[in-house]
């Protein structure tokens, strides 16, 4: 089965709940990790990143947290999994890895249709939105 990280789904789930909301309302990470009872220490380093690459805005101060900056249906899937988790391949980690990741690469039969599965998901996730899961 394909998973997404814990690290993607906090940071969906923030989007989410950033989304659902008026737009220009600040949370704070330790707010939204006792909403949806997750690790506050995590969800603050991914609500960073995303901070740090323009996706929600950081603000500081005591009444200080994190806005969403950009509309829910610009923000695609695919952004939101890079921006946390690199160009890492959700399957067949040997395409960015290289052959010497793997001592079955030259011969591995699943590799080619593993492959455009992971296209496939691409393109999928290219497509989906922040909005489509509001």
């Amino acid at each position: 089965m394909i998973q997404l990280s814990k690290k993607v789904e906090y940071g969906l789930i923030a989007l989410r709940h950033m989304a659902i909301h008026q737009q220009g309302q600040i949370f704070t990470a330790k707010e939204l990790a006792n909403i949806y009872d997750v690790p506050y220490e995590l969800l603050a380093k991914v609500l960073q990143k995303l901070a740090r690459t323009g996706t929600i805005s950081s603000i500081q101060g005591v009444r200080g947290g994190y806005m969403l900056i950009k509309k829910p249906s610009e923000l695609s899937i695919s952004r939101i999994i890079r921006i946390i988790e690199g160009e890492k391949p959700m399957i067949a980690e040997c395409y960015v890895d290289g052959p010497d990741s793997c001592s079955i690469f030259d011969n591995c039969s699943i590799r080619r249709p593993l492959g455009k599965v992971q296209r496939n998901l691409n393109v999928l996730f290219d497509k989906m939105t922040i909005q489509e899961i509001v």
